[in-house]
């Protein structure tokens, strides 16, 4: 039987800033009991099981406090409310904690230990966010629309304002392509590549925008159709993935936060000042 899980991660209050989460885990006798919110939990409604982030040591500094926690989605005290995304579908949720239990063993790591282990599943997310030969496969896709469609008969690919902006996205989509394949190449040589990492969310889902309004722009008058209009092209995919990775430049990590990491980490630039 397939089993699937959500991840626990963004509150209201704790999206960029992850680290300050505040959904409290207290361990009382063999059991762990939860109060709080997360939001933006996908597949929450339909999921068998979460992997969560909770602050179980509330005196530590905020990285070394947090805990990463299995439950099932059937323990008693959690309420999944799906949010409604301007795609018109409900794959987010709200997910609230109330004295929700959870035995003491379905910890992963030690006490303290969720931020790391968290970092690693993050790294895995954000990379195929930004999968390029996914997108590859989608600028074939809108090679043949612009073949296909035609503005006072003319083909739009004949029209070179258009068939700059193709090639300009089969540039950037070459180099990240490449930027896979370099990446490929040192994980077989279990060698380490952080700066080249860091940048495939953050390329990736903006490609893949612009990519997608590219289509809209070639549809003309039919771009601007949703949902069930009968004049709709391609079954309203290229409108619907345009909003989908607009949600995602600013899902697993904004991209705004990941300039910040890429610039910090990557290139050793000084670090943006911090509110004390």
């Amino acid at each position: 039987m397939c089993r699937t899980s959500c991840q626990g991660y963004s509150e209201p209050n704790s999206g960029s800033d992850l680290a300050s989460l505040s959904t409290r885990a207290v361990l009382d006798g063999d059991e762990w009991v939860i109060n709080g919110q997360k939001i933006w939990t996908s597949s929450a409604k339909s999921a068998h099981w979460m992997f969560c982030l909770v602050r179980s040591e509330p005196d530590a500094p905020k990285h070394h406090g947090i805990s990463f926690l299995l439950l099932s989605m059937k323990t008693e005290g959690l309420d999944v409310r799906p949010l409604k995304t301007m795609t018109g579908e409900s794959f987010f949720n709200e997910v609230f904690f109330t004295d929700a239990r959870v035995p003491k063993d379905q910890i992963v790591g030690q006490r303290g230990e969720g931020w790391a282990i968290a970092n690693a599943i993050l790294k895995h997310e954000r990379d195929g966010l930004g999968d390029p030969d996914v997108t590859l496969s989608r600028l074939n896709a809108l090679t043949d629309l612009m073949k296909e469609e035609t503005v006072n008969g003319q083909r739009i690919m004949d029209n070179p304002i258009y068939r700059d902006r193709l090639m300009a996205l089969q540039g950037e989509i070459m180099a990240l392509r490449f930027n896979d394949l370099r990446l490929l190449s040192a994980n077989i040589k279990k060698e380490q590549l952080p700066l080249a990492t860091m940048i495939v969310k953050l390329q990736g889902t903006e490609l893949r925008h612009k990519l997608e309004g590219l289509a809209i722009d070639v549809l003309g008058e039919h771009g601007i159709l949703y949902e069930d209009s009968p004049h709709l092209r391609n079954e309203g995919t290229w409108q619907n993935d345009y909003m989908w990775f607009l949600g995602l430049i600013i899902g697993g990590g904004t991209n705004q936060i990941q300039k910040n990491i890429i610039s910090e980490r990557g290139l050793g630039m000084p670090r943006e000042p911090r509110n004390k």
